[in-house]
């Protein structure tokens, strides 16, 4: 017998297994962009360098939370986190490059509330961070 719930997990478990591995890093800082993307092997499939990635500066149960506490935009069409994050965010330097030669500049940006794209409640893509202007808004 097959166990159909199960194959529908693993498929989650794949695609937020790739969003961990490319978007969630605690130790992250913005002087090593260019050793751990390359590390992480984080590069679009035909081989040219991203031309960005943001990580998130936390544990994983924390961010897996944006889907369970998180509020639904309904413009983005994305999850808004719950509460704000520090993020670093890796801009690609030598545009047109393809892997290993990707070279980032990395920013260390603070109090950023992030969007994600869930499923179930995982987050598999990161839609991108929001500057707090106001809490009173949010």
């Amino acid at each position: 017998m097959i166990c159909l719930t199960c194959l529908s997990s693993q498929f989650e478990e794949d695609r937020y297994g790739k969003f961990r591995r490319q978007h969630i890093d605690g130790k992250m800082t913005e002087k090593k962009c260019d050793k751990v993307i390359k590390k992480k092997e984080i590069w679009n499939d035909n081989n040219s360098c991203k031309a960005t990635n943001t990580f998130i500066l936390d544990n994983p149960s924390e961010v897996k939370n944006i889907c369970v506490k998180g509020k639904f935009d309904e413009n983005l069409q994305m999850t808004k986190s719950h509460k704000k994050f520090r993020v670093v965010k890796c801009v690609l330097k030598n545009e047109g490059a393809k892997k290993p030669r990707c070279q980032y500049k990395g920013n260390l940006l603070t109090d950023r509330y992030v969007a994600v794209a869930c499923q179930g409640d995982l987050p598999v893509h990161f839609a991108g961070d929001i500057m707090v202007l106001n809490d009173m808004n949010n």
